[in-house]
């Protein structure tokens, strides 16, 4: 029997990134993807994919197209609540899996996909096409390897996501408790949660001071400040926000044998040639001026979402892992869950704990969102008319999402 040399390929949900990835597929850049089906519940989508993907046979329900047999596996795009639950619908069907960040709204939610995804025995990959700027790969390879020594401090200024209140208006699901599920958390933010836990861990403990609306005209978060805490006495600060122009993209590491330096598109790094703890306890001179070592990297930054669709393909051809596990994506959530419960208690409080309490606030939101809404009829009606402008949002899916320093 022949080797195969690609998958079929459904996706379901094909507003800006689904079409982003038919586009990706249609110029050649993933090899071993076939396109067989799409899905969505506006017509108006599928019309646009039929344009850039004409074989895929169109669905607007995304069980009916895990049904067809159509697809041996599926690519879920749609919006954040629905994100576990297709996928465990298609993990019950023997569907390998490949999710668009964030992996979902809630950890407990998360957690059932990735027990159903272990249960199921079939790929499951997340798109945090991040994870392929060689960059980050240098910086998570230093640290991971303990060339950094004792990490000490994280801290990313990441305020360069800034969107206009135009882009929220651009649909009645964005920047909503019942649509997105939150807010720069949760939709632009996730890249960045998940290197940072990627780098430096997921923190023990998190206080955040998280602002709704502070920016634009939405019930969600624009502008957040989390502070992270490490059982070894470490720290991690990460400061995001949609309302700032022109923005920073800086992230600084320290540990005990040095610093690195993110930013501009190059990475920085000063060695010390012995421990600081070693120094600090063994010299007499008070003002002691370090030795250094320093060496900088730049590199090109490939479009990370071609290359992460290729790879859950041949990770399914050649029966191994993808490079980005779908399970790791409950890790970045539970930051952010954390952020969100710290803000709405003004307290600290531990990643992937107290669940249902953040449910329940969560609900208070949404529910008080969709007062708000139902009280003034003539602005729900405004924020549901979708603009749709898909030409012109694939061809700014790579300007958008590139790490832009």
């Amino acid at each position: 029997m022949a080797e195969r040399d690609e998958i079929r390929l459904g996706v379901i949900g094909v507003g800006n990134m689904g079409s982003g990835h038919l586009k990706y597929v249609a110029d050649g850049l993933c090899p071993s993807v076939r396109i067989t089906a799409v899905c969505d519940v506006r017509e108006e989508r599928l019309e646009i994919a039929k344009k850039l993907q004409p074989r895929a046979v169109p669905f607007t329900d995304a069980v009916q197209l895990m049904d067809s047999g159509l697809a041996e596996a599926v690519l879920i795009a749609a919006p954040h609540y629905l994100h576990p639950v297709y996928a465990k619908e298609a993990f019950a069907r023997g569907l390998h899996v490949l999710t668009e960040k964030p992996a979902g709204v809630t950890v407990p939610a998360v957690r059932e996909m990735n027990e159903a995804a272990r249960a199921s025995g079939k790929k499951f990959a997340i798109m945090f096409n991040q994870r392929t700027n060689p960059l980050f790969i240098k910086a998570h390879d230093i640290v991971q390897n303990g060339l950094l020594g004792e990490p000490k401090r994280f801290v990313w200024i990441i305020t360069n996501w800034y969107r206009t209140q135009a882009y929220y208006d651009s649909g009645s699901w964005r920047a909503s408790w019942s649509g997105e599920g939150g807010g720069v958390l949760l939709n632009q933010a996730p890249h960045n949660l998940d290197i940072w836990q990627w780098i430096f861990g997921v923190p023990n403990r998190v206080h955040a001071s998280v602002d709704f609306g502070k920016y634009h005209h939405i019930s969600v978060d624009d502008d957040a400040t989390i502070i992270g805490e490490y059982d070894n006495g470490a720290r991690a600060a990460f400061i995001t926000t949609t309302g700032e122009c022109p923005g920073t993209n800086r992230l600084e590491i320290s540990g005990d044998l040095g610093k690195l330096v993110l930013e501009n598109g190059t990475l920085k790094w000063w060695k010390l040639t012995r421990p600081e703890r070693e120094i600090c306890f063994t010299e007499k001179v008070g003002a002691y001026q370090a030795e250094l070592q320093y060496e900088e990297f730049t590199a090109d930054e490939p479009d990370g979402h071609p290359i992460l669709l290729e790879d859950f393909a041949r990770a399914i051809l050649e029966d191994r892992e993808p490079c980005v596990p779908g399970y790791e994506g409950i890790k970045a959530l539970s930051i952010s869950n954390a952020a969100y419960l710290s803000a709405w208690t003004s307290r600290t409080v531990t990643p992937g704990t107290e669940e249902d309490l953040f449910e329940e606030l969560l609900e208070e939101h949404r529910r008080a969102e969709l007062a708000r809404a139902a009280a003034d009829p003539a602005k729900a009606e405004a924020a549901g008319a979708v603009k749709d402008k898909i030409p012109e949002e694939i061809n700014e899916l790579k300007k958008r999402w590139q790490v832009r320093w």
